[in-house]
């Protein structure tokens, strides 16, 4: 549902992502697990359509990003950890201005909204200006709005950044039940237990490159490690201690 094939990405003569090939499956949530600057919201971002790669490709349900970047966004629901909202609308006007720049019909629309806000308790948000939203209530209404064109690829960058106990438990459960759904989804999170609990299989970027990938038991089992932050932890040392690529 979602591949990338051989992504490169340099920023002048900054190599930030070195060879990147992965697949998410249709019914399968994959975790891209990195420190801050290993690459992974570039490697989002260029799935999104919004960089473009300098080589290789991303596919989303069958689309080339890069050749017909309409088509693979209409395909795709992407949430990041910044909430980007127009401060002066309701909750509600955001999610129906999104839903049209969609072409959803109305009645398909009001569906939608009715559907996101059970599964992320945002009711009692809808009517409310995202200006007067915490932080956590505008990152739901966010992944609300990712979620609203009921597309076959998510892609969630820290999804549950600011988000209070019960509202990440609202978030993991309607994951899961998009993944059931048969959804690609491609996820990142700091949190490695979250991660633990919720991926079918996790990739490791370090450096613009990922160092290793497969499922959690299998990854702990291998490194002999108690826990998915162990196993992490244990990946990057190794990779730190090995030469990296040769600098441009």
């Amino acid at each position: 549902m979602i591949r990338f094939q051989g992504l490169e990405k340099r920023f002048a003569d900054v190599r930030v992502l070195t060879g990147i090939s992965l697949e998410v499956s249709q019914g399968e949530i994959y975790g891209l697990i990195g420190p801050n600057g290993a690459g992974k919201t570039t490697t989002f971002r260029i799935a999104a359509g919004l960089l473009r790669p300098t080589a290789g490709t991303v596919q989303v349900a069958g689309v080339d990003v890069a050749a017909a970047p309409e088509q693979a966004k209409a395909r795709l629901g992407f949430s990041t950890g910044s909430a980007g909202l127009y401060g002066r609308l309701t909750a509600r006007e955001q999610l129906e201005y999104f839903g049209e720049l969609h072409r959803m019909s109305a009645a398909r629309l009001r569906q939608r909204i009715d559907e996101v806000a059970e599964a992320l308790d945002l009711g009692r948000l809808l009517d409310r200006r995202c200006e007067r939203l915490s932080t956590g209530e505008k990152q739901r209404v966010a992944i609300a709005r990712a979620m609203l064109h009921d597309p076959p690829v998510l892609i969630l960058d820290e999804p549950t950044s600011g988000l209070d106990v019960l509202a990440g438990r609202f978030l993991r459960d309607y994951v899961l039940r998009a993944r059931d759904q048969g959804k690609a989804i491609l996820f990142s999170s700091h949190y490695l237990a979250e991660a633990e609990l919720l991926c079918d299989r996790v990739g490791f970027l370090h450096k613009g490159s990922l160092v290793r990938e497969g499922r959690p038991l299998d990854l702990k089992t291998e490194l002999e490690a108690a826990t998915l932050e162990e196993t992490f932890l244990k990946l990057i040392a190794g990779a730190s201690s090995s030469p990296g690529p040769a600098s441009p």
